[in-house]
C-alpha cells in the first residue's frame, strides 16, 4: 500500500486527486493540507510514502517552501509538485529544491499512478507534455542561476512585490513580520541586483514569475 497525502488549497482539487487515486487499491489517501504550514505538519505526523503538492496556496505557506523545508527534514517522503502551470523554470527550480516529480493538473489517472509508482521506486517523473518544454528551455537559457540564488522563501515574496503587494501585505499572507519581510527583500535586491521595484517586476515577467 502506497501512503499519500494531498496538499493544495482548493477542496475540490483533492477531492478529485483522491478519486484518482483510489481507484486503484494499491494507493491510500491518509492525509490532506490547505497550505505549506499544514503540509509539513500532516506529512510529519502520518509519515506517508508520497506527498503531492501545489506551488501556490495563498494565503499562507506556498508551496515552493513546503517542498525545501519537507525535502530537507524528512527525505523519505517523495514529493510530487501538482500544478496547473507548464512553465519549465518552475519545474527546474523545485525538482533542484527537493521534488521527485513535477505533474500538471490536467493529467490522467494513469499518469497520476504512473507519477507515484515512479516516485516510490526511486526514479524522477516529469509530466510527458513538459519534456519538450524543458528541453528547449535548456537549449536556450542554458542556465537559471539567477533564480536558483533565491531560497523558496525569497522567491515567494518576490513574487508578492512583483505584484505589488506592500510588506505589511506580504507579511499578513506568508504569516511573518513586517521585519523579516524587509529583511527577505533587502537580500532579493542584492542578489539578483537590482535597484528599483520596476527592475524587480521586469525580472518576474522575464521568468514568468507573475502567474502564480
Amino acid at each position: 500500500m502506497v501512503r499519500v497525502v494531498l496538499a493544495d488549497d482548493h477542496e475540490m482539487v483533492r477531492a478529485g486527486f483522491r478519486m484518482l487515486l483510489e481507484t486503484d487499491p494499491e494507493f491510500q489517501v491518509v492525509g490532506e493540507a490547505a497550505e505549506g504550514t499544514q503540509a509539513y505538519a500532516v506529512v510529519s505526523r502520518e509519515k506517508p510514502d508520497v506527498l503531492m503538492l501545489d506551488i501556490s496556496m495563498p494565503p499562507g505557506q506556498s508551496g515552493m517552501v513546503a517542498c525545501e523545508e519537507i525535502a530537507r527534514d524528512m527525505p523519505q517522503v517523495k514529493i510530487i509538485i501538482v500544478t496547473m502551470f507548464a512553465e519549465p523554470e518552475y519545474l527546474d527550480y523545485t525538482m533542484r529544491s527537493g521534488a521527485s516529480g513535477y505533474l500538471l493538473k490536467s493529467a490522467s489517472a494513469e499518469e497520476l499512478h504512473d507519477a507515484v509508482r515512479t516516485v516510490v521506486g526511486g526514479g524522477m517523473y516529469v509530466h510527458p507534455k513538459m519534456k519538450p518544454i524543458m528541453e528547449r528551455y535548456l537549449a536556450e537559457s542554458g542556465s537559471s542561476d539567477e533564480l536558483l540564488s533565491l531560497t523558496p522563501r525569497e522567491l515567494e515574496i518576490l513574487q508578492l512585490l512583483a505584484k505589488g503587494f506592500t510588506n505589511r501585505e506580504i507579511s499578513e499572507r506568508v504569516y511573518l513580520s513586517v521585519k523579516t519581510v524587509e529583511a527577505h527583500r533587502s537580500k532579493i535586491y542584492a542578489k539578483l541586483h537590482l535597484k528599483s521595484r520596476a527592475e524587480l517586476v521586469d525580472f518576474a515577467m522575464k521568468h514568468k514569475l507573475l502567474n502564480v
